[in-house]
């Protein structure tokens, strides 16, 4: 019976030393995968570095173009405003022009009569001047 339990605590030894093994290979291995792990973080957290002063440097030009088209919009209203005043100045002219001529046309209209008649008498007193300078020459 002691034969068996020899036996008994040699087989438990034995498969301690086993487990012990096999758990310090898979320690090892889960130490290197910790290392390539942490390597990786090292180099992401590098690439983040550069990364991050791309980004700024980006986003300084961005505000810089931001502010220029800010800028530049502003002179592009005055600009426009300045054509609107334009605009408004000749459509004013027109409507004076207009007014002009529709005054002009509406005076021929009310004096087509009289400038008839003046015509007429006009006439009337060329042909007098002329009757009267070719009884002159005789």
């Amino acid at each position: 019976m002691i034969i068996i339990l020899y036996i008994a605590a040699l087989i438990a030894a034995v498969a301690f030393a086993v487990l012990v093994i096999f758990l310090a290979r898979t320690l090892t291995a889960v130490r290197r995968t910790m290392n390539n792990v942490a390597d990786t973080l090292e180099g992401v957290e590098k690439q983040m570095e550069g990364i991050t002063l791309e980004t700024t440097a980006l986003l300084n030009k961005t505000n810089k173009l931001a502010e220029d088209v800010g800028e530049k919009s502003e002179k592009l209203n005055t600009l426009v405003d300045g054509v609107k005043g334009i605009g408004d100045t000749v459509q004013e002219f027109n409507q004076s022009i207009r007014s002009i001529s529709m005054g002009l046309t509406q005076s021929a209209q009310d004096h087509t009569e009289s400038a008839a008649q003046a015509m007429k008498w006009g006439q009337v007193a060329i042909n007098l001047w002329k009757k009267a300078k070719k009884e002159e020459k005789f």
